[in-house]
């Protein structure tokens, strides 16, 4: 009998309701909102809940040498979660949440492997709570707000040379790296060179890793610079009205979420900076 599949071991495991989950982390069921039945968003409110108690020890799970399948950092953090249970230690996994591009391509997914993962598998590599379609929403509003100033007049003297905010989406597509937009009428926009990215490279995901509070991410978004003047001035969101909105989109994804390991384990995964062009953290609230 051949060894079984990491989807086969995930769905064989046996879950525990999420209360008792967030019990083992000290928190209690009513800063839970749940997703269906295994996953939920923790509320901000319960880091004030947590203030009292004492620090925790930080192990950080990280790699330098990239290869084509990953390093296998989620696959040693689970583990490693796992085993201080095993001697008799409380443990909680903070993980950055996949990105769908590298799950559908070579790479594959990321929720660990073997006995080694966290569950749900199948909704931790595709979707989640929506928190990666939260961020490319805000960014693509802030790339409609920078395109729709410019069709109104520029009154920001943005250079159409030097705009360095584009688009993204949580797809690998090579074709989309870089295009003409604002062809057909005068109505359809100015025409330029852009492009997009993936969803991870997004400066709203960095930012979401990074921001302690809602107040914080929106003052974050506030300063992004999306280009410069013919000056060579830089021009910020604030400036162009989108840090507000931005941060109106983002109210939900800046909660983590929570989820387990299929022993068991509490994992927290929020946000998903790729690590060679960002911090590749996972998040600050989260951890």
């Amino acid at each position: 009998m051949g060894f079984p599949s990491d989807l086969e071991i995930a769905r064989k495991a046996t879950a525990k309701p999420l209360t008792e989950i967030a019990a083992q982390m000290g928190i209690g069921a009513e800063f839970l909102e749940p997703y269906g039945k295994s996953l939920a968003k923790i509320s901000l409110n319960a880091i004030d809940s947590l203030k009292s108690r004492p620090k925790a020890k930080y192990v950080v799970v990280t790699a330098i040498t990239p290869t084509p399948l990953g390093e296998g950092k989620t696959t040693t953090t689970v583990g490693l979660g796992q085993a201080m249970k095993h001697i008799g230690k409380k443990a909680t996994i903070s993980l950055r949440q996949p990105s769908m591009g590298p799950t559908f391509g070579i790479k594959g997914g990321a929720a660990g492997g073997g006995y080694s993962q966290v569950i749900p598998m199948e909704l931790l590599n595709l979707h989640l709570t929506g928190d990666f379609h939260a961020v490319t929403a805000a960014h693509n509003l802030l790339s409609a707000m920078v395109d729709n100033h410019l069709h109104q007049g520029n009154e920001l003297d943005l250079d159409m040379n030097n705009i360095t905010w584009r688009r993204v989406m949580d797809v690998n597509d090579r074709s989309l790296r870089n295009l003409i937009i604002g062809l057909g009428t005068k109505e359809d926009g100015v025409v330029r060179q852009t492009g997009f990215d993936i969803t991870a490279a997004s400066e709203v995901m960095a930012i979401l890793a990074l921001a302690t509070s809602k107040e914080d991410m929106r003052a974050r978004f506030a300063r992004i610079v999306v280009g410069y003047d013919s000056n060579g001035k830089p021009v910020t969101a604030e400036q162009l009205s989108g840090a507000g909105s931005m941060a109106v989109i983002m109210g939900e994804a800046i909660k983590p979420n929570l989820l387990q390991t299929i022993e068991n384990t509490p994992v927290i995964v929020h946000a998903g900076p790729f690590g060679n062009i960002a911090h590749g953290n996972s998040s600050i609230v989260g951890d």
